[in-house]
């Protein structure tokens, strides 16, 4: 179907107002609209401010259940990583096998967040939130049966770390894309900051919780009460009840759907300035993690209690710091909160590399914490807000996935660094480039400053085929413009954007082409995967695309409305 064209009263006398009772009643009804007025004013401003509170999301009976759902997921994280680190020791003497533990529990969040998250988009949500849990908890039951049964050795140790670890991969994609059905778009930053505190308050809980355990009664104790737990927690999930909408044209395809993702996000400027900026301060700040253990060995009277204590610090300074992000946010936009942090987070790593003992450590860990959480929450807020629904789930495993290879490679290469040189100046070098970098990113990246309105769009009716065309084969569609040659300019910049628009929607390729006997037309030529995948880009519209169409329509000068076709491509 083609696109159709978006064609004062002053005061009364007291005298007069005394002798007309018509008036008196006028006058008590304006000031009863008036006090109206007042007191719903009044409580808009308290609900604001309500919305704004760190605590407002809590208020909201499923995101106060799901919350505390993850909370006790990162808890069992935790606990499980402790516990596998330790058993390691006590398998093997091996350094190289010991550190491949924290490899083979990191790594799937990497190598499989993108899958993941496709798979969150295409499923139903709660199903597979709930699955992530039983999941976990089927894992930690094998490994506590394998060390009971005297059948644990190192490798099969890596291989169940690896089996959790795929369990963290898919929880995190999919719940990040439940959270903003949970909440109001006032509330979404404040919950992400909770979810935040969730993570951190989770690094003081789990170790201890973990370290108590395998203390007085064996590491296979941890894993009994890691499957309690989540066990629990999926059986907790399963009480929502989300209802999952059905799509006529059915499930996407799970290649197609991760093609989609990484085009949306290749093609949104706004996300690519996001991901740009997470990754360097991540590259950076992960030195200060990598190096804490040495750092806390070389503190007076420093050893394993000290790191436990300097990590801790971290958490309270992040959590703490999650009470001030309403206010925070309101003070200053989101390029000047990153770069505020990314210079706390450096003042923070300098005072860790130059303290003589935990006195001056401690402040500056909780320094860091805080850093970290304004930064991660100002970029995941500003990633949750450009990315609509349909693709939510994939482009935060994407900007996680982005995350996890910035920390291994920062890791990697501030390690070499204090190899050749010392952990001092490691992490005075990390420091000082992390924040002239992200100076030089955020001129050279611009993010986005205007918001777009992704609500979907239900303006577009689905074109109909008089014949079904074959699944597999690629569809083309042109439509037709007729321009003043003497506007051809401001034209190709709106086109631009449509490109990104199209591409953003799943569509495989696109361009403009100008015909050279006639300089007035113009024909948009987009190609899409299959018939179906053409009728999703339908669905997939949002309210920014249904402005950016209409913008394109006031160009066309002709009488009608621009011709649409299509074609089915059965031989190329």
């Amino acid at each position: 179907m083609p696109p159709q064209p978006s064609h004062e009263t002053g005061p009364i006398p007291a005298a007069e107002h005394n002798a007309d009772p018509d008036h008196a009643r006028h006058n008590q009804e304006q000031a009863d609209q008036a006090e109206a007025a007042a007191a719903a004013e009044l409580k808009r401003g308290a609900s604001e401010r309500a919305s704004q509170s760190p605590f407002a999301p809590l208020s909201v009976p499923v995101f106060r259940m799901l919350w505390g759902t993850w909370l006790v997921a990162n808890i069992c994280t935790w606990m499980n990583d402790v516990a596998t680190a330790w058993l390691m020791t006590t398998l093997t003497t091996s350094p190289a096998l010991v550190a491949l533990v924290q490899t083979a529990s990191t790594a799937p969040v990497f190598l499989l967040g993108l899958p993941s998250g496709a798979l969150a988009d295409i499923l139903d949500r709660r199903k597979y939130f709930m699955i992530t849990q039983f999941w976990v908890a089927g894992v930690a039951l094998v490994l506590c049966a394998a060390v009971l049964s005297g059948g644990m050795n190192a490798h099969m140790l890596l291989a169940l770390t690896f089996a959790n670890g795929i369990g963290m991969a898919m929880r995190w994609p999919v719940f990040a894309a439940i959270v903003p059905e949970l909440v109001t778009r006032q509330q979404l930053p404040s919950a992400l900051a909770l979810n935040g505190v969730a993570m951190n308050a989770s690094r003081i809980i789990g170790p201890l919780v973990a370290g108590a355990i395998i203390a007085s009664l064996g590491s296979h104790w941890v894993f009994v009460l890691n499957a309690i737990l989540s066990l629990i927690a999926g059986f907790t999930i399963m009480r929502w009840r989300r209802v999952h909408p059905d799509n006529p044209l059915g499930r996407e395809r799970l290649t197609s759907a991760m093609r989609v993702g990484v085009q949306f996000v290749r093609e949104s400027p706004a996300m690519r300035a996001v991901l740009w900026r997470i990754s360097i301060f991540f590259f950076h700040a992960t030195a200060l993690l990598a190096m804490l253990p040495l750092v806390a060995r070389e503190l007076e009277g420093g050893g394993a209690g000290t790191f436990t204590l300097l990590l801790a610090s971290m958490g309270a300074g992040a959590i703490g710091a999650a009470m001030f992000l309403p206010r925070l946010r309101q003070m200053m936009s989101l390029d000047r909160l990153v770069l505020y942090g990314t210079a706390a987070q450096a003042v923070a790593t300098a005072l860790v590399a130059v303290a003589p003992n935990v006195y001056v450590a401690v402040p500056a860990m909780v320094l860091a914490g805080a850093a970290w959480i304004t930064t991660a929450n100002s970029l995941t807020v500003a990633a949750q807000l450009v990315l609509p629904n349909w693709v939510r789930a994939r482009g935060m495993s994407i900007y996680q996935m982005s995350i996890m290879g910035a920390t291994a490679a920062g890791a990697a290469l501030w390690g070499q660094v204090a190899t050749f040189t010392s952990v001092h100046i490691s992490l005075a070098i990390a420091a000082v480039s992390g924040v002239v970098i992200m100076v030089l990113i955020q001129r050279v990246v611009r993010s986005r400053q205007a918001e777009e309105d992704l609500s979907p769009a239900r303006t577009l009716k689905r074109p109909e085929a008089s014949t079904t065309p074959q699944p597999g084969l690629h569809l083309v569609v042109t439509i037709e413009y007729f321009i003043d040659p003497a506007r051809a300019t401001e034209f190709r910049a709106v086109m631009r954007e449509s490109r990104r628009t199209r591409l953003q929607q799943g569509a495989l390729h696109w361009e403009l082409q100008h015909d050279i006997a006639d300089p007035r037309r113009y024909v948009e030529r987009v190609v899409d995967e299959s018939w179906v995948e053409h009728l999703r880009r339908f669905d997939r519209s949002t309210n920014a695309d249904m402005a950016l169409r209409d913008r394109r329509l006031a160009f066309h000068v002709a009488d009608s409305p621009p011709v649409v076709t299509r074609y089915v491509v059965e031989i190329e």
